[in-house]
């Protein structure tokens, strides 16, 4: 499968979801709820963790719903759209705060719903981990989910590059420079060093071989 598309977040609008993106949701949402997420999403200003990404995020979903499919397609797509909704480059509660944001918009706009919202809490959460959860850990439809987060890593060379910019300029000004390059290429590193960067055998096949190739020339420029 080609990686070749433009990136979502690369889009001169990037504080709204497109429609493309509002027609892969397997539930309607009320035009109340995409507004506080799209505002959640522009606070603050971010390079990369944008909704932008989460449209992007979306499009591996729908690839995964024409391929292997969901067992729980409605917890997963909210999860998608409110992994990041709470971000802060250098915090580490982003998540859990994301998922209580989930679980908050869940009780107020999907009540009748049925929507289990500790799935979805708990796919938001995991995403604390990239890269240090193994293989078993979890099952393969989590592993699906969590590949199509860091499925940015197999993207096209120069989408991989406007990413990794993106995390910089996230972190500029909250986390020095020096300190940030040296924790960011130990990352990359860990990453490169796995067995297998993405869990599922679905994201693995796709884009095993280009997400070496990135992380390898973004570590040799971070030297």
């Amino acid at each position: 499968m080609s990686d070749s598309r433009p990136p979502a977040f690369a889009s001169d609008n990037k504080d709204r979801l497109p429609e493309a993106s509002l027609a892969q949701l397997p539930l309607p949402l009320a035009a109340e709820q995409i507004a506080a997420l799209e505002a959640a999403y522009a606070t603050p200003s971010r390079a990369y963790h944008n909704i932008g990404h989460v449209a992007e995020v979306l499009r591996h979903y729908a690839d995964v719903a024409a391929d292997t499919g969901w067992t729980q397609p409605r917890e997963v797509a909210l999860a998608v759209l409110y992994h990041d909704a709470i971000y802060q480059a250098g915090r580490r509660d982003n998540e859990a705060r994301s998922a209580l944001l989930a679980r908050e918009h869940i009780a107020r706009w999907l009540p009748e719903q049925g929507i289990d919202a500790d799935r979805v809490a708990e796919l938001i959460e995991l995403t604390a981990r990239h890269g240090a959860i193994a293989r078993d850990d979890v099952d393969e439809q989590t592993r699906l989910f969590l590949d199509g987060d860091m499925a940015i890593l197999g993207a096209e060379p120069a989408v991989f590059d406007a990413y990794d910019r993106g995390i910089a300029s996230e972190y500029r000004g909250h986390v020095p420079g020096p300190l940030f390059k040296l924790n960011r290429r130990r990352f990359l590193k860990g990453l490169l060093k796995r067995e297998r960067i993405f869990l599922s055998d679905l994201f693995h096949q796709r884009y095993d071989a280009a997400a070496r190739n990135n992380l390898r020339r973004a570590i040799t420029t971070k030297r």
